[in-house]
């Protein structure tokens, strides 16, 4: 079951904020800045660091076609003390990457996965660090799960898109 309530904090409204700002029904799939080179290149460092962090090689799937996911990066459930994958989608809009354990959807979102003990505090704290130290703005799964509420609504698939349908899935 998905959480489409989402409590706003201060920044979860700032976030909110930014995604409406990005949210332009003309530029669908990337924004009309969009530089595949520079995302790429900013993908390639957060993987080098997460590498870095965890002392393993992490997979990287990127370059993702007709979706507003550009790649993932995932540390290898051996690298957490949990035993549970750490999955990081970043999407084509820059700055905005989502953290979840094992895979989007999996838990309802990190502090569910924390709470079944699957994700280990210090760990998602770490790829958190990682994130916001190379640029990022993070965005938790309990937000983009949340109900879409903008102007590129009717490019959306299903009844009931999210923020996440917007920003990382699928046209």
């Amino acid at each position: 079951m998905l959480r489409h309530d989402v409590q706003m904090t201060e920044g979860g409204a700032d976030l909110l904020a930014l995604l409406r700002e990005l949210d332009d029904p003309q530029w669908l799939e990337w924004p009309a800045t969009y530089d595949r080179n520079a995302v790429a290149a900013r993908f390639g460092e957060l993987v080098a660091r997460l590498e870095s962090d965890f002392g393993v090689p992490c997979v990287a799937e990127q370059d993702t076609q007709d979706s507003s996911e550009y790649g993932r990066a995932t540390v290898p459930a051996e690298a957490t003390v949990c035993g549970t994958r750490i999955v990081v989608c970043v999407s084509k809009f820059g700055s905005l990457p989502l953290v979840c354990a094992e895979n989007p959807g999996a838990f309802l979102g990190t502090q569910d996965a924390q709470d079944e003990g699957e994700l280990d505090a210090a760990a998602l704290a770490s790829v958190e660090r990682a994130l916001v130290e190379l640029g990022f703005s993070v965005v938790p799964e309990e937000l983009v799960e949340s109900d879409y509420g903008g102007p590129s609504r009717a490019h959306l698939y299903g009844q009931r898109p999210t923020w996440w349908d917007r920003f990382f899935g699928t046209f």
